[in-house]
């Protein structure tokens, strides 16, 4: 495996649009509070500001668990798979963004972002327990 094989600069570049991603959201959150005149350190006050910063930080959580995921299913479990759903988790997380006002309505777009996770997961798992059994043999 090389760093410089197309699935793993696919990855990268997926790692740098969710942290895009994450950053964008932040900078929502804080032009939401600007135009509402919301000063920090309060977090609450407008039902605009409070969705802002639930869609900003339930993004950064997911983040923590995302990133570490799709890296160990990209080295270990190789192939395209890791960047086509690390692609999927974006798509979610606009969606979930989009679509944050109501909790049937973001769904979806929270589904595309904990089931590729979870599968990334498994992925790794799986990766990483091939690669052990082959280096102790």
């Amino acid at each position: 495996m090389l760093l410089s094989s197309p699935a793993i600069i696919l990855t990268a570049a997926v790692s740098l649009l969710a942290a895009i991603l994450g950053l964008l959201f932040g900078f929502g959150a804080g032009r939401t509070r600007s135009r509402l005149r919301i000063d920090a350190p309060a977090m609450s006050g407008h039902p605009e500001l409070e969705r802002a910063l639930r869609i900003q930080g339930n993004t950064v959580e997911q983040l923590v668990v995302f990133l570490p995921a799709l890296w160990l299913a990209a080295l270990y479990f190789q192939g395209w798979w890791a960047p086509i759903l690390g692609l999927i988790w974006c798509l979610g997380r606009v969606l979930y963004a989009f679509t944050y006002g109501d909790y049937r309505a973001r769904f979806p777009g929270f589904a595309l972002t904990a089931l590729p996770t979870v599968i990334l997961m498994v992925l790794a798992t799986v990766g990483i327990f091939n690669a052990w059994t082959a280096s102790s043999v």
